[in-house]
């Protein structure tokens, strides 16, 4: 049985890594956030000491240490995207393995440093990357990689996720802290398709707005038009009156990939994986944080040349 930590336990993601972790027979043992909110954590660990103040948390962490023999062995980071890097740092301060939700970083020099620091740490960061364990997903990837190399394949990225007023008011609305839209929700998107397709080419962004970007990725096997958006009034008019929670569509050369299933177990496969050695790493992840850190800067071109279709019609502002 080893010891976990988890940094962010009070946000949306932190139930699906307390899960995994009671399933992969293991145990959370301390566990941080600055907000109280956290009672999802008597559902898996009860017993599980919580601290609202990172330094009361680091002197806990210190103190299994060095009082008791009771070794962290792993951090889950759950945090806010702008917070990981400072806490997979601390992670590897205190002699431990991270487990970080995507988008591991914001920036690529970012993970620069941080994987220079892993190599003198000794210390494994883990990404959650559970697209690529995905079965639907690893059925396409086989799909292409046995196909004609040079087939350059023809991709159309949907991803409408509608959220309330109070997103832009929290960290994920300030672009410094989150990354912007392309950054919070379309980084797995990008990981999956260059872990399918192959590295990116180029990058052109059409449109940008705080709440929906849309552009054109050129990757080795593939050109994807992508179209992200947090606003319900994107959503198709089929779903009027009686709009679902997120539409989300690929397809690959005309064909409608199905994958909206099968999600439910993916982080208690990600945590088997790591805990067998076999996890995703930092460099794993750096296409992905290379395409977002680009279209988080880019130029928007507006409606020229390719472009996904969805950019007609779609309210901009």
């Amino acid at each position: 049985m080893k010891n976990f930590a988890i940094i962010g336990v009070g946000g949306y993601i932190a139930p699906r890594h307390l899960r995994a972790i009671k399933e992969t027979g293991n145990k959370c043992v301390a566990a941080l956030d600055k907000h109280d909110s956290v009672g999802i954590i008597d559902s898996c660990f009860p017993e599980a000491d919580f601290f609202t103040e990172f330094e009361r948390f680091d002197r806990h962490i210190d103190k299994r240490h060095r009082d008791r023999g009771q070794k962290i062995d792993y951090v889950s980071i759950c945090s806010p995207n702008y917070l990981h890097d400072a806490h997979i740092r601390f992670a590897m301060r205190i002699g431990a393995n991270a487990i970080c939700e995507k988008p591991i970083v914001l920036n690529p020099w970012n993970l620069d440093a941080l994987e220079e620091l892993a190599r003198e740490s000794g210390g494994i960061v883990n990404v959650i990357l559970q697209l690529r364990l995905h079965e639907a997903i690893k059925t396409l990837r086989e799909k292409i990689l046995s196909g004609d190399p040079d087939k350059k394949h023809d991709i159309q990225l949907t991803y409408i996720a509608p959220r309330g007023h109070w997103y832009q008011a929290s960290w994920k609305g300030d672009i410094h802290k989150s990354g912007g839209v392309a950054t919070n929700i379309g980084v797995h998107f990008f990981d999956m398709l260059t872990w399918i397709f192959g590295n990116a080419r180029q990058n052109t962004v059409n449109i940008a707005t705080p709440i929906k970007t849309g552009g054109v990725l050129e990757l080795e096997r593939a050109n994807v038009r992508w179209f992200l958006s947090l606003d319900s009034n994107d959503l198709p008019a089929e779903f009027a009156g009686e709009k679902p929670k997120t539409f989300r569509s690929i397809t690959v050369d005309g064909e409608e990939i199905e994958f909206s299933g099968g999600f439910t177990d993916l982080h208690t496969t990600s945590y088997k994986e790591i805990l067998a050695d076999r996890g995703f790493c930092m460099e794993d992840t750096r296409q992905a944080i290379e395409i977002v850190s680009q279209i988080r800067t880019a130029e928007p071109v507006g409606l020229k040349g390719d472009y996904h279709p969805i950019l007609k019609k779609i309210k901009q502002d």
